[in-house]
């Protein structure tokens, strides 16, 4: 099977974000609506909305599943408070799990957490919780920054964030580690503060024991992982410093990356320099970079030509296409494993 990783409800019906407009208008008179009821979207529409895109691209370029979370840059924890948030991530996961539900053979759901900026990480655990076991989703989105490119929010390596993590241990899901938009003007939101935050989330892990107190955590970072197999050696030199162990040893049990890179050099270095099981395969299609590349003639996003291109054997492009995935998320392998798969 070719599991795309990471992949984001971008093509909602318009009246998702009209209701989510309305909310932000009425952040300080919830009382004058929206209510979750005024909400109405059809099977009918959500058949429509990714026929017509997602499903259409995957059978067109070769892909067999998704894992299909909420629109990355509209979990917007910034806004509102912890009930804004609370409110606008049921309805998101909602949505996802009944694309889900309506495309089994195709999407796999995974959750977007209800953060806030300040607000104790515990507070999500009831929408992660009802998204494991009424939704069957696989995995989860944590956002490392939710004040939007203000990095306002202890790092990740940080006891702040372990009723999180405990969870996600108990039911044995991993989280990308994925920020939403940016409200800081210095950084654009998909081609700046979306890199910053995947090496940042990196850095954080590799400064800390964080995966002693949790050794089967396991965390996604996605973009190809940032910077970080571009300056591998800086990684590890700043590592050896600190006296930690090689990063093989120290991360790479934990943390793993996907190849949403967008040039076929990009993956080459990627498939490089990172073990080839912790890669995953991944395109975020639809998703930041929509437009055909004048050098090739092809989609940016069409990530799996680069796979097959790249210098790998067929071993090697199973455990990146379908292996490492099953692996990350044991939810998925369990529901693919009971369909047959």
């Amino acid at each position: 099977m070719i599991i795309d990783c990471h992949g984001h409800y971008t093509t909602a019906p318009k009246a998702l974000e009209a209701w989510r407009n309305a909310q932000v208008a009425n952040l300080n008179t919830p009382e004058l609506g929206p209510r979750v009821s005024d909400l109405r979207i059809s099977d009918d529409e959500l058949r429509e909305s990714i026929e017509s895109n997602q499903l259409r691209l995957m059978k067109e370029r070769g892909s067999d599943l998704t894992i299909f979370s909420p629109r990355a840059s509209f979990m917007a924890h910034h806004i509102g408070d912890f009930n804004t948030s609370a409110t606008w991530a049921a309805i998101c996961n909602e949505l996802c799990a009944r694309v889900a539900q309506l495309f089994p053979d195709h999407f796999a759901t995974a959750a977007m957490l209800p953060q806030s900026p300040g607000a104790d990480p515990a507070s999500c655990i009831p929408e992660l919780e009802k998204c494991v076991k009424e939704y069957g989703a696989v995995g989860i989105n944590l956002n490392p920054d939710p004040s939007g490119g203000h990095w306002t929010a202890p790092p990740l390596s940080d006891r702040h964030w372990y009723p999180v993590y405990e969870k996600m241990v108990e039911y044995d899901i991993p989280a990308m580690i994925h920020v939403s938009t940016s409200c800081n003007a210095c950084f654009h939101t998909t081609g700046a503060h979306y890199l910053n935050a995947d090496t940042t989330a990196f850095m954080q892990c590799l400064t800390s024991d964080l995966f002693k107190d949790f050794p089967t955590l396991k965390f996604l970072i996605p973009h190809g992982g940032g910077a970080v197999p571009y300056h591998w050696g800086r990684f590890c030199g700043l590592a050896q410093e600190m006296k930690k162990p090689l990063l093989t040893e120290h991360l790479l049990n934990n943390i793993f990356f996907d190849t949403c890179v967008y040039h076929q050099p990009g993956i080459d270095l990627l498939t490089k320099v990172i073990p080839v099981k912790n890669v995953l395969f991944a395109s975020e299609m639809i998703g930041a970079v929509r437009g055909i590349d004048p050098e090739t003639g092809n989609y940016y996003d069409d990530t799996k030509r680069y796979i097959q291109a790249a210098n790998l054997n067929d071993g090697e492009r199973f455990a990146i296409f379908e292996g490492n995935a099953r692996h990350v998320f044991p939810r998925l392998d369990a529901q693919l494993t009971a369909k047959g798969h």
